[in-house]
């Protein structure tokens, strides 16, 4: 007799049940593998927002945002919230991750209206960077629009006055970076005792930035009595280390592989010599017509030198560090979405607080120091099932690294060699690089040499003491002729 197959048909075993405990991380992969299997196994045609009984007045601004049908993340996140679940969710960046939590966090406020109290808030959701909390609280205005709920942010870059003047005077969802967020409970200037949702969007980004030790502090500080959604691009050891001091009997959501890109972004590799990136860069720009161009950098300074040369060549570009102002940042990225610019250069600040809705070319510029940094840079394109396109500049120099991140992803990126661009040999290089260290060598001989004829030109007219011998008695200095 055959079993019949239903959804969410797969249980975890006990030890998973009781909490993720220290015990079973290293089985946690398995697990994660199978909660996939079983996902691609229940996959079936997208279903509607209606059919979860979102509010009206929820449903209608969802609507307006132009959101159909759920995403495969939101699919298996939002029943789970809405039971009160925790869940720990590891989902290509572009998913629809932020509206997985916020939907369901949304209605159980609207289903439970409560006042505002000064000083506290009822979901606080913490992210590594200003871009992404500014993204965020922009996202869930827009689907609470027509209900009673107040979001505010808070990060570095703004007075810390105006903010706790805000905070002090309550609200109900908090979307925040994890070092200013410190600064005010220290200050006193908020009280999260009455916390019911508490979100960590980007966990892997915060505990690479080194915030691990902010958000031990900010747990305690939270009521004990909280739903926990744990949501992250890439699924570390560090986060599965976090996932078991914050989770409770959690809803395990793997929909892809670990550090895996989306279908939906084709890659590209262009070898050139680093110091001609910038000229290839601006010819592909010019000639392949793109009109909206996020390009990375390794540096602030590549940044500011990069953006300067292109608007030198006739391209309108924009940057974004974080030496910059907050003002300046969010000027330079609402002219980028304008069209205003057609490239926006950026550091790793920007490579997981950007959502720029229908952004078609990624470049790296410089790939990134870390191999894993490069899912999420791409990751800015081909969002929301859309197609996008990323190009990567290499130089020989970066070639290891190119390894490192095709290793990581698994799989080998083409390469297009454009004409007048090749790179030049690479035994070239290995002989040009060998003689010019031989002929350093012959240089420090000869230096040496020299340096010892001077020195013995020197002692010339010195007076010595010559050492005193056993078998006879000490003599005076003599004059060396």
């Amino acid at each position: 007799m055959l079993l019949k197959l239903a959804k969410n048909c797969y249980t975890p075993p006990p030890r998973i049940i009781r909490g993720l405990g220290a015990h079973c991380l290293m089985n946690i992969e398995d697990h994660l593998r199978m909660a996939r299997w079983m996902n691609k196994l229940n996959r079936g045609p997208k279903m509607r927002f209606e059919s979860f009984s979102f509010a009206p007045e929820i449903l209608r601004a969802i609507s307006e945002c132009g959101y159909q049908k759920m995403t495969p993340v939101q699919q298996e996140a939002i029943p789970a919230i809405r039971r009160g679940q925790d869940v720990l969710a590891s989902a290509q960046t572009g998913t629809g991750k932020t509206a997985a939590f916020a939907l369901p966090i949304l209605q159980k406020m609207f289903d439970n209206p409560m006042q505002t109290q000064r000083s506290n808030t009822r979901a606080l959701i913490l992210t590594p960077t200003r871009e992404l909390a500014s993204q965020i609280a922009e996202n869930i205005s827009d689907y609470s629009k027509y209900i009673d709920v107040s979001v505010l942010t808070i990060y570095g870059g703004v007075k810390l006055e105006t903010q706790a003047q805000k905070l002090k005077r309550g609200t109900d969802i908090i979307v925040a970076t994890p070092g200013r967020l410190i600064e005010h409970l220290q200050a006193c200037n908020l009280n999260l005792s009455n916390v019911e949702f508490l979100v960590l969007d980007e966990a892997d980004r915060m505990l690479d930035m080194g915030f691990i030790s902010d958000i031990q502090k900010i747990m305690q500080a939270v009521n004990k009595q909280r739903q926990n959604l744990l949501f992250s691009a890439t699924f570390s050891s560090a986060v599965k280390k976090l996932a078991n001091d914050m989770l409770v009997k959690p809803k395990l959501i793997s929909l892809n592989s670990q550090n895996s890109t989306a279908d939906t972004v084709s890659q590209v590799i262009y070898p050139v010599e680093q110091r001609r990136k910038r000229e290839l860069l601006s010819e592909l720009i010019g000639k392949k017509n793109w009109q909206q161009v996020l390009v990375f950098t390794a540096t602030r300074d590549a940044a500011d030198k990069l953006v300067k040369e292109l608007n030198l060549d006739g391209i309108p570009s924009s940057v974004v560090h974080g030496e910059k102002a907050q003002g300046n940042r969010r000027r330079a990225l609402r002219e980028f979405k304008e069209g205003k610019v057609r490239a926006l250069v950026a550091t790793e600040v920007a490579a997981r607080g950007l959502d720029i809705q229908d952004l078609e070319y990624v470049v790296n510029y410089d790939l990134p120091f870390l191999a894993e940094d490069y899912v999420h840079r791409i990751g800015r394109t081909g969002r929301a099932g859309k197609s996008g396109v990323a190009i990567s500049l290499v130089s020989r120099e970066e070639e290891r690294t190119l390894y490192d991140i095709e290793t990581l992803i698994g799989k080998k990126l083409p390469r297009i060699t454009i004409p007048g661009y090749e790179v030049g040999s690479r035994d070239m290089l290995i002989k040009q690089l060998q003689k010019r260290r031989s002929f350093t060598k012959k240089q420090q001989r000869e230096d040496n040499a020299g340096a010892q004829v001077v020195g013995e030109r020197n002692m010339q007219g010195r007076r010595v003491k010559v050492k005193n011998s056993a078998n006879r008695p000490a003599t005076k200095a003599k004059k060396i002729r």
